[in-house]
Protein backbone atom coordinates (compact mmCIF):
# COMPACT_ATOMS: atom_id res chain seq x y z
CA UNK A 1 0.00 0.00 0.00
CA UNK A 2 2.65 2.71 0.61
CA UNK A 3 3.98 2.37 -2.93
CA UNK A 4 0.65 3.63 -4.24
CA UNK A 5 1.41 6.99 -3.52
CA UNK A 6 4.89 6.49 -5.78
CA UNK A 7 3.28 4.72 -8.61
CA UNK A 8 0.86 7.18 -8.89
CA UNK A 9 3.35 9.54 -9.54
CA UNK A 10 5.07 7.64 -11.74
CA UNK A 11 1.83 7.15 -14.11
CA UNK A 12 1.45 10.71 -13.73
CA UNK A 13 4.96 11.89 -14.98
CA UNK A 14 4.62 9.30 -17.53
CA UNK A 15 1.72 10.96 -18.50
CA UNK A 16 3.14 14.33 -18.20
CA UNK A 17 6.17 13.31 -20.38
CA UNK A 18 3.77 11.85 -23.63
CA UNK A 19 1.64 14.74 -23.56
CA UNK A 20 4.59 17.39 -23.65
CA UNK A 21 6.49 15.41 -26.07
CA UNK A 22 2.97 15.74 -28.17
CA UNK A 23 1.92 18.99 -27.73
CA UNK A 24 4.96 21.37 -27.14
CA UNK A 25 5.84 23.03 -30.26
CA UNK A 26 9.90 22.04 -30.62
CA UNK A 27 10.40 25.69 -32.59
CA UNK A 28 10.02 27.01 -29.17
CA UNK A 29 12.83 25.43 -27.08
CA UNK A 30 15.23 26.89 -25.59
CA UNK A 31 13.22 30.53 -26.32
CA UNK A 32 12.07 30.99 -22.82
CA UNK A 33 8.34 32.60 -22.00
CA UNK A 34 8.08 35.01 -24.76
CA UNK A 35 6.63 37.42 -22.11
CA UNK A 36 8.20 40.93 -21.40
CA UNK A 37 7.70 44.48 -20.46
CA UNK A 38 4.85 44.97 -23.14
CA UNK A 39 1.56 42.74 -23.54
CA UNK A 40 2.81 39.82 -26.25
CA UNK A 41 0.89 39.05 -29.60
CA UNK A 42 0.69 35.37 -29.43
CA UNK A 43 1.03 34.03 -33.08
CA UNK A 44 1.93 31.35 -34.36
CA UNK A 45 3.52 28.18 -32.77
CA UNK A 46 3.37 30.08 -29.47
CA UNK A 47 -0.50 30.62 -29.81
CA UNK A 48 -0.87 27.08 -30.33
CA UNK A 49 1.12 26.32 -27.47
CA UNK A 50 -0.53 29.00 -24.87
CA UNK A 51 -3.82 27.58 -26.41
CA UNK A 52 -3.01 23.42 -25.32
CA UNK A 53 -2.42 24.83 -22.27
CA UNK A 54 -4.91 26.14 -21.18
CA UNK A 55 -7.07 23.73 -22.50
CA UNK A 56 -5.60 21.19 -20.13
CA UNK A 57 -5.40 23.62 -17.07
CA UNK A 58 -1.59 23.47 -16.82
CA UNK A 59 -0.85 26.64 -17.22
CA UNK A 60 -2.27 26.92 -13.41
CA UNK A 61 -1.85 22.98 -12.66
CA UNK A 62 -2.85 23.03 -9.09
CA UNK A 63 -5.82 25.32 -9.31
CA UNK A 64 -9.64 23.34 -9.36
CA UNK A 65 -10.35 21.82 -12.55
CA UNK A 66 -13.77 23.40 -11.76
CA UNK A 67 -12.47 26.91 -12.24
CA UNK A 68 -10.11 25.53 -15.59
CA UNK A 69 -7.32 24.90 -13.45
CA UNK A 70 -5.34 21.59 -13.69
CA UNK A 71 -6.58 20.04 -10.90
CA UNK A 72 -2.98 18.44 -9.62
CA UNK A 73 -1.51 17.78 -6.43
CA UNK A 74 1.24 20.26 -5.60
CA UNK A 75 4.07 17.10 -6.34
CA UNK A 76 2.16 16.47 -9.70
CA UNK A 77 2.64 20.39 -10.31
CA UNK A 78 6.60 19.65 -9.72
CA UNK A 79 7.30 16.56 -11.67
CA UNK A 80 5.16 18.92 -14.50
CA UNK A 81 7.89 21.31 -14.14
CA UNK A 82 10.35 19.01 -13.93
CA UNK A 83 9.43 17.20 -17.14
CA UNK A 84 9.29 20.71 -19.20
CA UNK A 85 12.10 21.62 -17.75
CA UNK A 86 13.68 18.40 -19.07
CA UNK A 87 12.16 19.39 -22.93
CA UNK A 88 12.73 23.27 -23.37
CA UNK A 89 9.17 24.16 -22.46
CA UNK A 90 7.78 27.21 -20.69
CA UNK A 91 4.31 27.81 -19.36
CA UNK A 92 2.65 30.67 -21.32
CA UNK A 93 0.48 31.43 -18.39
CA UNK A 94 1.17 34.10 -16.11
CA UNK A 95 1.48 37.73 -14.89
CA UNK A 96 -0.26 39.00 -11.57
CA UNK A 97 -3.81 37.27 -12.02
CA UNK A 98 -1.51 34.03 -12.00
CA UNK A 99 1.16 35.00 -9.23
CA UNK A 100 -0.95 37.18 -6.56
CA UNK A 101 -4.64 37.86 -7.24
CA UNK A 102 -6.11 33.99 -8.20
CA UNK A 103 -4.55 32.26 -5.21
CA UNK A 104 -6.54 35.08 -3.26
CA UNK A 105 -9.85 35.05 -4.41
CA UNK A 106 -9.23 31.10 -4.37
CA UNK A 107 -9.03 31.69 -0.99
CA UNK A 108 -11.45 34.88 -0.03
CA UNK A 109 -13.94 35.29 -2.77
CA UNK A 110 -17.17 34.62 -3.39
CA UNK A 111 -18.25 31.79 -5.68
CA UNK A 112 -20.02 34.04 -8.26
CA UNK A 113 -16.39 36.28 -8.09
CA UNK A 114 -14.67 32.83 -8.77
CA UNK A 115 -16.25 31.74 -11.52
CA UNK A 116 -16.33 35.17 -13.05
CA UNK A 117 -12.31 35.91 -12.28
CA UNK A 118 -10.47 32.66 -12.23
CA UNK A 119 -11.22 30.89 -15.54
CA UNK A 120 -10.51 34.04 -17.53
CA UNK A 121 -6.88 34.16 -15.56
CA UNK A 122 -6.49 30.40 -15.97
CA UNK A 123 -6.79 30.50 -19.67
CA UNK A 124 -4.29 33.73 -19.66
CA UNK A 125 -7.28 36.61 -21.14
CA UNK A 126 -6.97 39.22 -19.08
CA UNK A 127 -4.24 40.96 -17.39
CA UNK A 128 -4.22 42.41 -13.94
CA UNK A 129 -2.79 44.99 -11.46
CA UNK A 130 -1.86 45.82 -8.33
CA UNK A 131 -3.38 49.09 -6.55
CA UNK A 132 -1.52 49.36 -3.90
CA UNK A 133 1.03 51.80 -3.13
CA UNK A 134 0.59 55.87 -2.88
CA UNK A 135 3.20 58.82 -3.14
CA UNK A 136 2.26 59.09 0.65
CA UNK A 137 1.98 54.87 1.83
CA UNK A 138 4.83 52.91 0.41
CA UNK A 139 6.33 51.38 3.33
CA UNK A 140 3.92 52.61 5.84
CA UNK A 141 1.04 50.48 3.45
CA UNK A 142 -1.89 50.61 5.48
CA UNK A 143 -1.77 54.77 5.66
CA UNK A 144 -3.37 54.57 2.05
CA UNK A 145 -5.68 57.31 1.56
CA UNK A 146 -7.54 56.19 -2.06
CA UNK A 147 -11.37 56.81 -0.40
CA UNK A 148 -14.52 54.38 -1.67
CA UNK A 149 -17.47 55.95 -0.76
CA UNK A 150 -20.74 54.01 0.01
CA UNK A 151 -23.35 55.24 -2.83
CA UNK A 152 -25.96 52.62 -2.43
CA UNK A 153 -25.26 49.63 -4.83
CA UNK A 154 -21.98 51.06 -5.83
CA UNK A 155 -18.61 52.48 -4.47
CA UNK A 156 -17.58 55.76 -6.02
CA UNK A 157 -13.47 55.63 -6.01
CA UNK A 158 -11.36 58.50 -5.69
CA UNK A 159 -7.45 58.42 -4.88
CA UNK A 160 -4.06 57.83 -6.72
CA UNK A 161 -1.77 54.92 -6.87
CA UNK A 162 2.00 54.89 -7.61
CA UNK A 163 4.30 51.75 -9.14
CA UNK A 164 1.70 50.02 -10.60
CA UNK A 165 2.90 47.58 -12.67
CA UNK A 166 1.58 46.73 -16.04
CA UNK A 167 -1.39 49.39 -15.65
CA UNK A 168 -1.32 50.94 -18.64
CA UNK A 169 -1.78 47.45 -20.32
CA UNK A 170 -4.50 45.47 -17.26
CA UNK A 171 -7.83 44.85 -17.63
CA UNK A 172 -8.92 44.60 -14.09
CA UNK A 173 -7.23 46.21 -10.68
CA UNK A 174 -7.25 44.65 -7.44
CA UNK A 175 -6.74 47.52 -5.44
CA UNK A 176 -6.89 48.76 -1.47
CA UNK A 177 -9.44 51.45 -0.77
CA UNK A 178 -9.70 53.41 2.53
CA UNK A 179 -13.77 52.69 3.75
CA UNK A 180 -13.41 53.97 7.33
CA UNK A 181 -11.19 56.87 8.24
CA UNK A 182 -11.97 56.29 11.93
CA UNK A 183 -9.35 53.44 11.75
CA UNK A 184 -6.14 52.67 10.18
CA UNK A 185 -5.79 49.17 9.37
CA UNK A 186 -9.38 48.01 10.50
CA UNK A 187 -10.68 50.99 7.83
CA UNK A 188 -9.57 48.79 4.68
CA UNK A 189 -11.17 46.96 1.53
CA UNK A 190 -9.44 45.11 -0.95
CA UNK A 191 -11.89 46.02 -4.48
CA UNK A 192 -11.72 44.89 -7.87
CA UNK A 193 -12.00 48.04 -10.25
CA UNK A 194 -12.37 47.84 -13.95
CA UNK A 195 -9.57 49.44 -15.67
CA UNK A 196 -12.05 50.04 -18.47
CA UNK A 197 -14.14 52.89 -15.90
CA UNK A 198 -14.75 56.34 -16.45
CA UNK A 199 -11.98 57.97 -14.20
CA UNK A 200 -9.44 55.77 -14.41
CA UNK A 201 -6.20 57.34 -15.84
CA UNK A 202 -2.68 55.48 -16.27
CA UNK A 203 0.63 57.52 -16.75
CA UNK A 204 3.84 55.41 -16.94
CA UNK A 205 7.03 55.97 -15.50
CA UNK A 206 10.19 55.05 -17.46
CA UNK A 207 12.70 53.85 -15.72
CA UNK A 208 16.39 53.84 -15.47
CA UNK A 209 16.41 50.67 -17.36
CA UNK A 210 14.53 52.55 -20.24
CA UNK A 211 11.40 50.44 -19.89
CA UNK A 212 8.36 51.60 -18.61
CA UNK A 213 6.81 48.81 -16.64
CA UNK A 214 5.45 51.12 -13.69
CA UNK A 215 2.63 53.79 -13.87
CA UNK A 216 0.82 56.37 -11.59
CA UNK A 217 -2.62 55.51 -11.48
CA UNK A 218 -5.73 57.85 -11.10
CA UNK A 219 -9.09 57.18 -9.49
CA UNK A 220 -11.65 60.11 -10.05
CA UNK A 221 -14.81 59.54 -9.00
CA UNK A 222 -15.02 56.00 -10.55
CA UNK A 223 -17.82 53.47 -9.73
CA UNK A 224 -17.39 50.13 -8.57
CA UNK A 225 -20.12 48.24 -8.26
CA UNK A 226 -20.52 46.57 -4.62
CA UNK A 227 -20.09 43.08 -5.77
CA UNK A 228 -16.37 43.64 -6.44
CA UNK A 229 -15.77 43.80 -3.06
CA UNK A 230 -13.68 40.70 -1.81
CA UNK A 231 -13.96 39.85 1.73
CA UNK A 232 -15.52 41.82 4.13
CA UNK A 233 -16.10 45.63 4.10
CA UNK A 234 -12.99 47.04 6.13
CA UNK A 235 -11.80 43.53 6.01
CA UNK A 236 -9.40 44.01 3.11
CA UNK A 237 -6.58 44.08 5.31
CA UNK A 238 -6.27 41.03 5.74
CA UNK A 239 -7.15 40.15 2.70
CA UNK A 240 -4.15 41.85 1.43
CA UNK A 241 -1.49 41.00 3.38
CA UNK A 242 -2.24 36.95 2.08
CA UNK A 243 -1.66 38.25 -1.23
CA UNK A 244 1.57 39.98 -0.58
CA UNK A 245 2.34 36.87 0.78
CA UNK A 246 1.94 35.05 -2.34
CA UNK A 247 3.44 37.82 -4.51
CA UNK A 248 6.86 37.55 -2.02
CA UNK A 249 6.73 33.51 -2.72
CA UNK A 250 6.50 34.51 -6.61
CA UNK A 251 9.14 36.66 -6.43
CA UNK A 252 11.47 34.34 -5.07
CA UNK A 253 10.64 31.65 -7.47
CA UNK A 254 8.50 29.42 -4.91
CA UNK A 255 5.88 28.73 -7.18
CA UNK A 256 7.40 28.98 -10.78
CA UNK A 257 10.02 26.32 -10.16
CA UNK A 258 12.89 28.02 -12.71
CA UNK A 259 15.79 29.09 -9.52
CA UNK A 260 18.64 28.46 -11.34
CA UNK A 261 18.21 29.39 -14.94
CA UNK A 262 19.73 32.87 -14.44
CA UNK A 263 23.07 31.13 -12.81
CA UNK A 264 23.29 28.66 -15.92
CA UNK A 265 23.24 31.39 -18.02
CA UNK A 266 26.03 33.63 -16.01
CA UNK A 267 28.31 30.07 -16.54
CA UNK A 268 27.88 30.42 -20.33
CA UNK A 269 28.47 34.49 -20.07
CA UNK A 270 31.19 33.99 -18.22
CA UNK A 271 33.13 31.29 -20.22
CA UNK A 272 32.35 33.01 -23.59
CA UNK A 273 33.71 36.67 -22.13
CA UNK A 274 36.63 35.96 -19.64
CA UNK A 275 37.42 32.20 -21.33
CA UNK A 276 39.64 29.34 -20.46
CA UNK A 277 42.75 28.70 -18.90
CA UNK A 278 45.22 26.02 -20.63
CA UNK A 279 43.60 23.32 -18.03
CA UNK A 280 39.96 24.41 -18.72
CA UNK A 281 39.01 26.33 -15.87
CA UNK A 282 37.58 29.80 -15.87
CA UNK A 283 40.50 32.21 -16.87
CA UNK A 284 40.19 34.72 -14.21
CA UNK A 285 41.12 33.00 -10.43
CA UNK A 286 39.17 35.32 -8.47
CA UNK A 287 36.31 35.79 -10.63
CA UNK A 288 36.58 31.69 -11.00
CA UNK A 289 36.07 31.80 -7.12
CA UNK A 290 33.12 34.12 -7.16
CA UNK A 291 31.37 32.57 -9.52
CA UNK A 292 31.41 28.93 -7.79
CA UNK A 293 30.16 30.53 -4.70
CA UNK A 294 27.12 31.66 -6.76
CA UNK A 295 26.96 28.92 -8.05
CA UNK A 296 26.82 27.41 -4.57
CA UNK A 297 24.65 29.49 -3.51
CA UNK A 298 21.92 29.50 -6.06
CA UNK A 299 22.10 25.56 -6.08
CA UNK A 300 21.32 25.88 -2.13
CA UNK A 301 18.67 28.36 -2.53
CA UNK A 302 17.19 25.81 -5.59
CA UNK A 303 17.21 22.93 -3.21
CA UNK A 304 15.34 24.63 -0.44
CA UNK A 305 12.44 25.81 -2.45
CA UNK A 306 12.28 21.71 -3.54
CA UNK A 307 12.07 21.00 0.07
CA UNK A 308 9.44 23.27 1.00
CA UNK A 309 7.57 22.29 -1.84
CA UNK A 310 8.34 18.58 -0.85
CA UNK A 311 7.13 19.30 2.65
CA UNK A 312 3.38 20.39 1.74
CA UNK A 313 3.61 24.14 1.92
CA UNK A 314 0.94 24.81 -0.41
CA UNK A 315 -1.37 22.95 1.62
CA UNK A 316 -1.89 26.24 4.16
CA UNK A 317 -0.62 28.49 1.32
CA UNK A 318 2.86 31.00 1.68
CA UNK A 319 3.86 31.82 5.55
CA UNK A 320 5.92 34.65 6.74
CA UNK A 321 8.89 32.11 5.52
CA UNK A 322 8.58 34.31 2.08
CA UNK A 323 10.21 36.96 3.20
CA UNK A 324 13.53 35.28 4.00
CA UNK A 325 13.25 33.33 0.51
CA UNK A 326 12.04 37.12 -1.16
CA UNK A 327 15.14 38.53 0.40
CA UNK A 328 17.46 35.34 -0.49
CA UNK A 329 16.09 35.37 -3.93
CA UNK A 330 16.74 39.40 -4.68
CA UNK A 331 20.06 39.18 -3.25
CA UNK A 332 21.09 36.04 -6.03
CA UNK A 333 19.41 38.00 -8.54
CA UNK A 334 21.60 40.90 -8.16
CA UNK A 335 24.37 39.67 -7.86
CA UNK A 336 24.21 37.38 -10.67
CA UNK A 337 23.37 39.95 -12.42
CA UNK A 338 26.48 42.23 -11.96
CA UNK A 339 28.71 39.44 -12.08
CA UNK A 340 27.47 39.08 -15.70
CA UNK A 341 28.60 42.95 -16.65
CA UNK A 342 31.44 42.05 -14.78
CA UNK A 343 32.40 39.24 -16.95
CA UNK A 344 31.79 41.18 -20.19
CA UNK A 345 33.95 44.13 -19.38
CA UNK A 346 33.63 46.90 -21.64
CA UNK A 347 30.73 45.26 -23.97
CA UNK A 348 28.94 45.03 -20.42
CA UNK A 349 29.00 48.98 -20.69
CA UNK A 350 26.67 49.83 -23.87
CA UNK A 351 23.50 51.10 -24.43
CA UNK A 352 22.79 51.95 -28.03
CA UNK A 353 24.56 51.06 -31.24
CA UNK A 354 25.29 48.53 -33.67
CA UNK A 355 28.55 47.60 -32.31
CA UNK A 356 26.40 45.65 -29.23
CA UNK A 357 24.90 42.71 -29.68
CA UNK A 358 21.33 42.42 -28.56
CA UNK A 359 22.05 40.18 -25.56
CA UNK A 360 24.96 42.83 -24.80
CA UNK A 361 22.51 45.15 -24.78
CA UNK A 362 19.46 42.96 -22.78
CA UNK A 363 22.36 42.26 -20.19
CA UNK A 364 23.20 45.94 -19.46
CA UNK A 365 18.80 46.74 -19.20
CA UNK A 366 18.79 43.93 -17.03
CA UNK A 367 21.75 44.63 -14.24
CA UNK A 368 19.97 48.44 -14.60
CA UNK A 369 16.05 46.98 -13.76
CA UNK A 370 17.08 44.25 -11.34
CA UNK A 371 17.87 46.96 -9.07
CA UNK A 372 14.47 47.03 -8.26
CA UNK A 373 14.41 43.50 -7.27
CA UNK A 374 15.34 44.14 -3.36
CA UNK A 375 12.19 47.29 -3.30
CA UNK A 376 9.38 45.25 -5.86
CA UNK A 377 7.06 43.08 -3.13
CA UNK A 378 8.37 44.67 -0.20
CA UNK A 379 11.60 46.38 0.47
CA UNK A 380 14.84 44.04 2.14
CA UNK A 381 14.07 46.22 5.27
CA UNK A 382 10.26 45.53 5.06
CA UNK A 383 10.85 42.03 4.99
CA UNK A 384 13.47 42.00 7.87
CA UNK A 385 11.05 43.74 10.22
CA UNK A 386 8.63 40.59 8.71
CA UNK A 387 11.70 37.95 9.60
CA UNK A 388 12.23 39.51 13.57
CA UNK A 389 8.58 40.22 14.47
CA UNK A 390 6.86 36.88 12.88
CA UNK A 391 9.56 34.15 12.62
CA UNK A 392 12.29 35.18 15.43
CA UNK A 393 9.11 36.64 17.50
CA UNK A 394 11.87 39.92 18.35
CA UNK A 395 10.50 42.74 20.32
CA UNK A 396 8.93 45.45 18.41
CA UNK A 397 12.35 47.87 18.23
CA UNK A 398 9.75 50.91 18.68
CA UNK A 399 7.80 49.39 21.78
CA UNK A 400 9.06 51.87 24.79
CA UNK A 401 8.99 50.27 27.89
CA UNK A 402 7.33 52.34 30.55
Amino acid sequence: MSDAPDTKLAAFRAEARAWLEANFPSSLKGRGNVGGEAPVTWEGDAALWKQRMADRGWGVPTWPAAYGGGGLSFKEAQVLRDEMAAIGAWNPIGGMGVMMFGPTLLEYGTEAQKTQHIPPIARGELRWCQGYSEPGAGSDLASLQTKAEDRGDSFLVNGQKIWTSGAQWADWCFCLVRTDFTKKHEGISFLLIDMRTSGVETRPIKLISGFSPFCETFFTDVSVPKENLVGPLNGGWTVGKRLLQHERNSLSGGSSGTAGGDRKRLVQVSTDYIGLDSSGRLADADFRARLILNQMEAHAYALTLRRIADEGKSANGPSAVTSILKNVSAKLVTETAEMAIEAMGQRGLGWEGETYSEDELAAVRSYLGVKAHAIAGGSTEIQNNIISKRILGLPDANAHSS
